[in-house]
């Protein structure tokens, strides 16, 4: 493997994928395709830019040419691309079956033909709600609660479809909640983070005791370099924690660790569909060699003092326009 294309490298997990593949694989040179929506920042790999190894294509996974022009000599290709936010999925979200699932069909087509490797970075929300004590198993039917996670159970149906059909050598990994440096601020931990340090109310969905696995990004990033290495065709592999925390106590740990008056903690009304509960059994992905390196608390303090040090980074994005429109009306009705 001489030369891999990222799909959506200028994103949270897809940048610090992208800086990981070069520093791990000293023969490797990484294409990043990334379209520059909202969420791809191009100052999240701005110090990669002068690296030999590293090329960047502005493009559109769902376009044909784009992919073509991206993958051109490339051995392989890892998917990270994805319209991933859940309430903007709810808000509407055609971007979601374009990016999600016709963007994961550009690039299978293109993989199948020209017989490259293929990962698909998939997520544990197409596992729908789980009971306790149950922890998903890769082999579980999916219940995909929102357009978001339908749209990527989509894709994932559609990768392992290509894997029986036509052989493709393509595996999936399904993550759990992901979380530090460089994540967009719109999820649970960047926003309340960062509303922390302005003195801004945190926005708690309901009565917040929506459990959900935290897993810190250099971990995930971890897993997703050994599966497209050394996982099977055909097969998919659960990338978690394996550690339950409701959202109330992520909450009250952010507040203690940016010392946020407690007061600002606020409840909101809760997401329509909300899963209560995700849980991944990853006994098939430790079989391959893989173990998380970072417990939550340690990961969490890592991730706030970035935000701490990084104020700029996240200023530009929350005083923007655009942050400001969705932010009203996602959290405008909740009150």
């Amino acid at each position: 493997m001489k030369r891999v294309l990222v799909s959506g490298g200028c994103g949270f997990i897809g940048s610090h994928l992208v800086r990981r593949l070069l520093r791990e694989h000293s023969d490797l040179h990484v294409v990043n395709i990334d379209l520059l929506t909202y969420a791809g920042r191009p100052e999240n790999v701005a110090d990669l830019a002068d690296n030999p190894r590293y090329t960047f294509v502005h493009g559109d996974i769902a376009s044909v040419e784009d992919v073509a022009r991206a993958a051109e000599g490339c051995d392989g290709i890892i998917n990270v691309a994805a319209e991933s936010h859940v309430d903007r999925s709810i808000m509407g979200g055609d971007e979601f079956v374009t990016t999600n699932v016709f963007g994961t069909k550009r690039l299978l087509d293109y993989a199948r033909t020209h017989e490259l490797r293929y990962l698909q970075v998939s997520t544990d929300e197409v596992y729908g709600d789980v009971d306790p004590p149950h922890r998903s198993l890769e082999g579980d039917p999916l219940h995909g609660s929102s357009p978001y996670a339908a749209s990527k159970a989509a894709g994932d149906l559609l990768v392992l479809s290509y894997a029986r059909t036509f052989g493709l050598n393509a595996s999936i990994t399904r993550g759990s909640n992901t979380y530090g440096p460089y994540q967009f601020p719109e999820k649970l931990i960047p926003l309340f983070t960062t509303n922390a340090f302005d003195g801004k109310d945190l926005p708690l969905y309901g009565d917040g005791m929506q459990v959900r696995e935290m897993l810190f990004v250099e971990d995930h990033c971890s897993a997703i370099d050994l599966v497209f290495f050394s996982g099977v065709a055909g097969e998919v592999y659960n990338v978690g924690a394996e550690h339950e925390v409701p959202n109330i106590e992520t909450a009250h740990k952010i507040i203690e660790l940016t010392g946020a008056d407690p007061a600002t903690l606020k409840r909101v009304a809760d997401r329509p569909g909300h899963d209560r509960r995700y849980a991944l059994d990853c006994s098939k992905l430790r079989g391959i060699g893989w173990d998380r390196t970072t417990d939550f608390d340690t990961g969490l303090a890592l991730t706030v003092d970035w935000f701490r040090d990084n104020r700029p980074w996240w200023e530009a994005i929350k005083n923007g326009e655009a942050f400001a429109d969705y932010s009203a009306k996602n959290y405008g009705t909740r009150s």
